[in-house]
């Protein structure tokens, strides 16, 4: 049998520690993994950003929203004045371009311009500028006078 020295018992080894890898954000969007953390009863934490994927602002939002709020009854939003749509028409015939192409060139989507044309749509002074930049017509402020 091994004899022990009659010195203090030491240990002459350093300790190791093991790191588990964090999982990377690519992997915890897969609706794979998602499905498998939702049946597995791991809580899932899921956030919308406000305007993800679209061309608005959100303060633009949050400024409708608060006048909604203050008012009494309900309103009805203001579409395009007729003169305005009429303009567009007009501007856009006169130019030679279809709908498509002056949506294209605005960076909206056709249906947002027959939106305008027909008068359906909630005047947006981004738009508009856009518009008048394209057209060469002036679209906001008092049109035609």
């Amino acid at each position: 049998m091994p004899t022990r020295s009659s010195g203090p018992i030491s240990q002459d080894w350093e300790p190791v520690v093991l790191h588990k890898t964090r999982p990377k954000t690519q992997d915890l969007r897969d609706p794979k993994a998602i499905n498998k953390a939702l049946r597995s009863g791991i809580p899932v934490e899921t956030v919308k950003k406000a305007v993800a994927g679209t061309n608005k602002k959100a303060s633009a939002t949050v400024v409708n929203a608060r006048k909604l709020d203050e008012e009494t009854e309900p309103a009805a939003l203001a579409k395009v004045a007729p003169e305005i749509r009429l303009a567009i028409q007009k501007a856009r015939i006169d130019k030679k371009m279809s709908q498509a192409e002056l949506a294209k060139q605005i960076n909206e989507r056709p249906q947002v311009v027959q939106e305008y044309e027909n008068g359906k749509a909630v005047p947006n002074q981004m738009v508009l500028a856009k518009m008048e930049k394209v057209l060469g017509v002036k679209l906001r402020g008092k049109v035609g006078k």
